[in-house]
């Protein structure tokens, strides 16, 4: 599968925030087409199940799953993301900023399957 919005992005230019940005977006996706897959709920429940799993505590217990699966190019990213500078302090939110840098860095790669290979490690129990 390929992106949604098909322009070329040079990822080597993007700051780790700027992945981030985008990996925000991915993983909300993911996690919202996870909720509606499991049943139709009403969307007060839906928003309240989302934002549980996308807090930056559940991202960074998600990111603890993740590491041993992580090639070196992967961990690499992830560390960018979590050192990277930002108005926000806090180990959990760090490492929820690498968790969301990964994310976007392997979309914009189109590198789709990996991102749900991942996401699925994430959402285990």
């Amino acid at each position: 599968m390929e992106r949604l919005y098909p322009q070329d992005i040079d990822l080597h230019t993007l700051s780790p925030l700027a992945l981030a940005f985008v990996g925000d977006g991915v993983y909300s996706l993911l996690v919202r087409e996870r909720l509606l897959s499991q049943a139709n709920r009403p969307v007060n429940e839906l928003h309240s199940q989302s934002v549980r799993d996308v807090r930056a505590e559940a991202q960074a217990a998600a990111m603890d799953r993740l590491l041993p699966h992580l090639t070196e190019e992967e961990e690499a990213v992830f560390k960018r993301g979590r050192n990277a500078h930002s108005t926000r302090t806090g180990a959990d939110y760090h490492r929820a900023t690498g968790l969301e840098a990964l994310f976007g860095y392997l979309y914009l790669a189109g590198r789709i399957d990996r991102v749900r290979e991942l996401f699925a490690l994430c959402m285990e129990e």
